[in-house]
Order: structure tokens, then sequence, then C-alpha cells
């Protein structure tokens, strides 16, 4: 009997560390990257994997060589161009369904009347969905405007010699957009007067977007009372410097700059006029981490490098700071976090550039000399689906698809006033003001409150109705009984 019980024990032992064995062999099988967002008390949250790593690129694996220092990337349709600076070349890549890739071309040098030119340090391309590219080549002081041939149409350089303002200046493009009507937008190093335009034959039309100087109340009394020479000791209010552009489906252009905090806005989202239209209605503003924090030496606000507009006008912004990507919605709530600073799958050690195939992400870490595909999982398909189908007015399909958010993650504030907005416009008022008071969204529950106490009043106007009609009937009769009475008793 006592050997059978001291059996049972090494049986109940064996299995139990096979059952922890396969647990771990599980979870090391499947790594996952660490997600989070934040709640209404601006605390990190952890939440499941909204994208998942599912390439990492090195110019050794292509054949080509390592990339040296590369600062850019451009996708159109399934070709990923990537601005290999040290190099001193364009290498496009094609992307193929099952996440792998291939080389397509290699280019060290364009056709300039019909002689080779090379590059010299370029920082940016832009490529246009009527095939043409536009070239920042920075150390030669020129942006390329190049056919499918890669043959020089425009080359725009030496703005000294046309305009006076810029005698004296180098002209260092770094980043450039272009519209469907040819405009450029260039961020140039050095320069804080927000984006160079130039129109559809290069020639330079101003500048637009400069982010607006703010100084202090105090600062402002004392330039007042100050001398001229003290006036010219302090410090100078000028605009921050930009330090990169990207162009949207609906062509508007994303900026973002190289600082960073709660007073400052390191990505904003301008119209043709230059005029910042980013919607800003989530609990805080578009800016990164809420918590900064000091681990591995790392200090300071986020500081945005590049901005990936998605179909569903949701956008995912690069923090170089801790190399983190930030997803938010068309009102500029916060989404999901993911990535870091560090040597391991889906973190970085230099971000540099982003951009978007579809929900695909591919970002560039130039230190590592590699790109990193990021793909959706189940749960970022959800809630990337739920947004989309409130974007296009199917409300209870959106509020169905919420609900599956919440099934895979319940501490997902977003999933709430999503079915909270879509039950809104449904008509379902007092559902809503409970989805929003469970999220404290207070300015939407007042919304919701404000729709179902108007839907209440209509509904039970005839409550109101008898209430009035009893206050103009009732006393004129009880007086007349009254008297009647006082007339019966006095006879």
């Amino acid at each position: 009997m006592k050997g059978r019980k001291i059996f049972n024990c090494l049986i109940c032992g064996v299995l139990t560390f096979a059952i922890l064995l396969g647990t771990n062999v599980s979870l090391h099988a499947s790594p996952t990257n660490y997600t989070y967002t934040y709640d209404f008390w601006g605390r990190p949250i952890p939440s499941p994997d909204a994208y998942r790593v599912t390439a990492f690129i090195l110019g050794e694996h292509l054949g080509i060589g390592h990339f040296s220092n590369p600062q850019d990337l451009f996708i159109r349709d399934n070709r990923i161009y990537v601005v290999d600076t040290g190099n001193n070349r364009i290498v496009i890549l094609l992307a193929h369904d099952d996440a792998s890739h291939e080389v397509y071309q290699v280019i060290d040098h364009v056709l300039l009347n019909g002689a080779p030119s090379t590059f010299n340090q370029p920082l940016g391309i832009f490529v246009s969905d009527w095939g043409e590219r536009w070239i920042a080549d920075t150390r030669n002081q020129r942006i390329l405007h190049i056919d499918e041939q890669w043959r020089v149409i425009n080359e725009v350089r030496d703005l000294g010699y046309t305009l006076p303002e810029f005698e004296g200046m180098d002209f260092l493009p770094a980043k450039l957009a272009v519209d469907f009507t040819g405009r450029m937008f260039v961020q140039a190093l050095n320069v804080n007067e927000g984006l160079m335009e130039f129109d559809s034959s290069g020639e330079f039309v101003g500048y637009m977007g400069a982010t607006p100087v703010q100084v202090s109340p105090i600062e402002q009394f004392w330039r007042m009372i100050a001398t001229q020479e003290q006036r010219e000791r302090r410090a100078l209010f000028v605009p921050t410097e930009y330090n990169n552009v990207t162009i949207d489906h609906e062509g508007f252009l994303f900026v973002t700059t190289n600082t960073g905090g709660v007073d400052i806005e390191p990505v904003r989202r301008l119209n043709a006029m230059g005029d910042d239209i980013m919607i800003r209605n989530g609990r805080t503003y578009p800016i990164g981490d809420l918590v900064e924090g000091t681990a591995a030496g790392i200090s300071g606000p986020s500081q945005f490098i590049d901005v990936a507009p998605l179909p569903n006008d949701t956008f995912v912004a690069f923090d170089r700071t801790r190399g983190r990507l930030f997803a938010y919605d068309f009102q500029g709530n916060l989404l999901y976090v993911f990535g870091g600073s560090g040597n391991r799958e889906g973190y970085f050690m230099h971000p540099v550039a982003l951009d978007s195939m579809g929900f695909a992400l591919y970002a560039l870490d130039s230190r590592a000399g590699a790109i990193t595909r990021f793909d959706l999982t189940e749960y970022g398909t959800l809630i990337n689906q739920a947004l989309a189908l409130y974007r296009t007015g199917q409300y209870e399909a959106s509020a169905d698809t919420w609900q599956e958010v919440l099934r895979l993650n319940g501490n997902f504030g977003m999933a709430y006033i999503g079915i909270a907005r879509a039950l809104l416009r449904q008509g379902y008022y007092r559902e809503a003001m409970r989805y929003f008071r469970l999220e404290f969204d207070w300015i939407g529950y007042g919304r919701a409150f404000g729709f179902y106490r108007r839907q209440w009043a209509e509904e039970n106007f005839w409550i109101f109705a008898i209430i009035v009609l009893g206050l103009l009937i009732v006393p004129p009769v009880v007086k007349r009984v009254m008297r009647v009475r006082k007339e019966i008793m006095e006879a």
C-alpha cells in the first residue's frame, strides 16, 4: 500500500513537470512583442499584440551587401524603395504575399543629359502612382525628378542663383512628398520656417506649415522692458524644425518635429494652406508616451521621426527616443503601443523611417541596417475593422466587432467608447450612456444624456400634456364646486 502511494506521487510529479515543461516550450515557441496602452489615469496597461513581426530584412540576406546607414524607405504598391545612404544607392525590393522579399533593382546613378550622375548621401525618396520618382540627393544639394527609366526630368538646385534669400546658404533637402498636381513639399536641413514648397516645374513658391511660436507672458513682459542689448542676448524664439513629411491618400501632409512633450505637437496634419487640421479629441493629444521613465539610460519625451497613414484613416507614429510605434485613430485616440529600444526582434536601435503596405508596417533601423515588417494579429485586425466599419456608417457591425475586441481584451477602453459611439449613432442613447460611463468619457456621456433627455421628453409628451391640462382645468372646476357648495349651505 505504501509503495503504491509512492508510485502515485511519482506519477503526479512527472506529469506536473511535463505540463510545466510543455508550457515553457509553448511560450518560447511563440514569442510576443510587448504591447500596451494607457488607461483613464494615464497608467500603462498591457494588452494583446496588435502586430507581430513577419519579416526581418537584411542586405546580406538579399545578396546585395550590408545596408549602410539607410535613411528612408517608401512603398508604392508591392515595391519597397530603400534609400541606402551610406552606399549612395537606391534599392528596390519586391514584397510577395507570403511576406518574402527579393531584390528588384539596385540604382547607384541616374542619367542626367544622357550621362551618368551618381548620388551623394541621399536622404529621401518619393514615388508617384504614375511612376515618376523624386530623390533628395542631399550632399549634392539637389532634388532629382526622375522618370521610370531613371532619366532626370528636372533638377532643382542652386537656389541662391535665383533667390537672394538663399545666397550663401547650402540647400540640403532631406525628405519630400509630392501631391497629385506635382507640387513638392520639402523638408530641408537647417530650415525652421516650415516646409519648402515647389511647383510642378521646380520653382520655389514659398514656405508653408511653420509651427507656431509660443512665448510665455513673462518672456513678453521682459522683452518689453529690456534694452536692445539685453534682448539680443536673450534666447531667440523660432519655429521648430521639421524632421519628416508624409502625404496620405487624401493629399494631406503629416509632419513630425525634432521635439516632443505635453506642450509640443510632435505630429501635425496640414492642408494645402499649411493649417494644422489634425483632430485631437482623444483623452490626450498624440504625443507618444505619457510616462517617460529613464530605463536603460533613455530619458525625455517621445520624438516622432516618421508617420505611416493607414487605409482606414488611422496612423502610426515612429518614436525615435524609445523605438516604439504609436497607433492613433482618426479622432486622435491612442489604440496601442508596441516595439521598443534594443537589439532583438521587433525592437530598434536607431529608428529612421516607417511606411505601410496596406495595413502591414515596414520600419527602418539605420544602425542595424535592417527593415522589420509587422503584420496585424487577430486582435489588431478586429480593432481596425471596427474603426473602418464605423467610418463607413456601419454602426451595428462596428459595435459587434468591438464586442469581439473586448472578448480578447476586456481592459481596452477604446472598445467601450467605440460601442458607445455606435450605439449613439443608432439612437440607443441610454445604452450609450452606460458604455461611456464605464470608460469615464464624460463628454460622450453628456452628449448621449442630452439626446436621451430629448428622446424621453418626446416619448412622454402626453404626461406633460396631462399635467398642463390638469393645471388649466382642475383649479377652475374646484373653485366652481366650492362656490356652489357655499351657496347651497347658505341657502
